[in-house]
């Protein structure tokens, strides 16, 4: 969008300028791109503010599954809690996206994380109360309203850098800091809840969630325009055929994550250091973490389609060393192997969503993908805790081993959907005409 495309729209006036300014060849080379990003006034807050809403992203659920486990000792009662909350996200998750981007971020993040402070408190006091099970379950559903403040953070940087190569820079960033939140996020959760008391991980992850949410929304400078339902195109951002894939495959790599988070927690626990299940956790996400790093400072000519589905495979086949697990320092670095490729496919699918959605429903549509691996998180981190029950934690491995196959599978069967951007999208194939510069975001 040049600045043609900001004529008449006073709400979004500054924030075209603004681009128009950061796209610009700069006079002096920028020794890193990531510092470059951060050239855009506003930018370092809305990250800031993005990461600490980020948090309960990994603490939230992991901080359930420890406190109930502790609590009650039913771990099937903790990963069905768990997938519950993932489940109840993957409902209201794009509805409020949907409206996000019909009023914006302010009018509707905020109603809808005070629903999902509310539920976390009555979880707190279920929980420790010994309430019925059927209330923690009520509590978990309110807590699945929270807002998917990454794809909040990412439309941001959307409409700062859109059709140019600073957008995957900042993508890459944006999964680089989804990265730090799991590494620290989990250490802080388990390690509050077994160290001080049960409750303090699911706790401190709401105070984050209030903090993050408030702070972002307070800033509206760097805001994205919204997009009233007159001027949006019809229906969901679901019917495009490739994002359907996009989602159909990350159900299957939701379930990856939940069951490995769960089946992890219960290893720990079987080698008598519960407590350890975060740092090795922690290096499952440091392994992402470094590899999305070292990705941002890359650029391809390739199709992203293929570097995507190649992704998925290497998130499958790095599962298969889980089902050796013998002792912690073993499976410590066969997860930072693991983690590795999910960095790299997550940065790959966001650009891939900017060309099979409209513009208007960016928001919607990554938060779709946050859907998809929401619910695959419910179905893994469920049939993990049965599984740990039933057979003990080695055997639990098996059911990430199985979700890594069938995403491989859906990816195979969907890839000439992504192989077919729709035209007259808001992503970068609007912004370029030559295939080669397509793939540079």
């Amino acid at each position: 969008m040049g600045l043609a495309g900001c004529v008449g729209r006073t709400p979004g006036r500054n924030l075209c300028r603004l681009r128009s300014q950061l796209t610009e060849p700069p006079g002096d080379p920028v020794p890193s791109p990531y510092r470059a990003l951060f050239a855009a006034p506003g930018s370092k807050a809305f990250s800031a503010a993005g990461f600490l809403g980020r948090m309960p992203l990994s603490m939230m659920g992991i901080g359930v599954v420890t406190m109930v486990s502790q609590v009650t000792g039913r771990y099937g009662l903790a990963g069905a809690l768990s997938a519950t909350i993932a489940l109840a996200a993957a409902v209201a998750g794009p509805q409020v996206s949907r409206l996000v981007d019909q009023y914006g971020q302010r009018r509707v993040l905020r109603p809808a994380t005070l629903i999902s402070l509310a539920a976390a408190a009555l979880l707190l006091f279920a929980a420790h109360y010994g309430w019925p099970d059927w209330v923690l379950y009520v509590a978990c559903v309110g807590i699945g309203c929270v807002p998917s403040v990454g794809a909040m953070i990412r439309a941001r940087w959307a409409a700062l850098y859109r059709g140019t190569p600073q957008l995957h820079t900042a993508y890459s960033f944006e999964s680089v800091v989804d990265e730090v939140c799991f590494i620290f996020g989990p250490i802080i959760s388990i390690g509050l809840s077994t160290a001080w008391f049960p409750e303090a991980g699911p706790l401190l992850a709401a105070c984050f969630l209030a903090v993050g949410v408030f702070w972002l929304t307070a800033q509206r400078a760097t805001e994205p325009e919204p997009h009233p339902r007159e001027h949006r195109g019809g229906g969901t951002a679901m019917r495009s055929p490739g994002l359907q894939v996009l989602v159909a495959t990350f159900v299957a790599t939701g379930a990856i994550f939940g069951a490995v988070d769960v089946v992890t927690v219960a290893f720990a626990d079987e080698e008598g250091h519960k407590a350890a299940a975060s740092v090795v956790l922690a290096l499952y996400a440091a392994g992402s973490c470094a590899a999305g790093m070292i990705f941002g400072l890359l650029h391809f000519a390739g199709a992203p389609e293929r570097r995507w589905l190649l992704g998925v495979c290497a998130m499958a086949v790095s599962m298969i060393p889980l089902l050796l697990v013998g002792n912690l320092p073993f499976l410590a670095v066969a997860l930072f192997v693991a983690g590795l490729s999910i960095a790299p496919t997550m940065i790959t699918t966001m650009s891939l969503i900017e060309e099979h959605v409209p513009r208007a429903q960016l928001t919607e549509g990554m938060t779709w993908v946050s859907t998809g691996l929401a619910v695959g998180v419910a179905l893994g981190s469920s049939a993990a805790g049965w599984v740990i029950d039933a057979a003990g934690a080695r055997a639990g491995y098996g059911v990430p081993a199985v979700a890594g196959a069938v995403a491989v599978a859906v990816g195979f069967l969907g890839f000439r959907r992504l192989k077919r951007p729709a035209t007259g999208r808001g992503g970068s194939v609007e912004q370029h005409s030559e295939r080669k510069e397509r793939h540079v975001a």
